[in-house]
């Protein structure tokens, strides 16, 4: 598969079989993650890999769509670094990054993997900060939950002409 079918045939996986997924392809998910570009390379992550079944089931409450949690193998909580960042305003930015290469190394790993945004809602920011005991400078941006798929998604179109632009807008 080329890298454009490869990323437009990724999808949100929200079911997965209850297969563990092993440490090793959760450390390459990692991995990945901080293979993500970010401002001046300052890569301000930390990640908190999650594999306990009841700390799994906690995390479902503390986010409204966080329903699937509970039968995944993992969740990983990508953490912003306001101290390691180039500017607070680009954290999240670089957070963004990291979290989408989790998703597009799941993909490619034959898992399945779906976003669970946390920035910036400051009640689900609130919630993870007060559970994992955060430091002052260190804010939850995503969670991402990991499984093996126990569903497939068909590709839907999404390119949209009409949005492009060319040198200037509405020109």
């Amino acid at each position: 598969m080329n890298i454009l079918d490869f990323i437009m045939n990724r999808r949100s996986i929200r079911r997965y079989t209850g297969e563990k997924v092993s440490v090793e392809m959760l450390h390459d998910l990692l991995k990945a993650a901080m293979y993500a570009p970010s401002a001046v390379n300052k890569q301000p992550w930390h990640f908190i890999l999650v594999q306990d079944a009841a700390t799994l089931s906690d995390l479902s409450g503390l986010h409204p769509y966080a329903s699937m949690l509970p039968k995944a193998s993992a969740a990983i909580v990508v953490c912003g670094d306001e101290n390691l960042a180039n500017t607070p305003a680009y954290w999240p930015v670089d957070c963004a990054a990291a979290t989408e290469n989790i998703l597009l190394a799941a993909h490619g790993l034959g898992l399945g993997a779906v976003w669970l945004g946390v920035y910036p809602r400051p009640e689900r920011i609130n919630a993870l900060a007060e559970y994992f005991h955060l430091p002052v400078n260190i804010h939850p941006f995503s969670m991402v939950s990991v499984g093996y798929p126990a569903e497939q998604k068909t590709r839907p179109e999404r390119f949209k002409p009409e949005r492009i632009h060319y040198e200037k807008w509405g020109v």
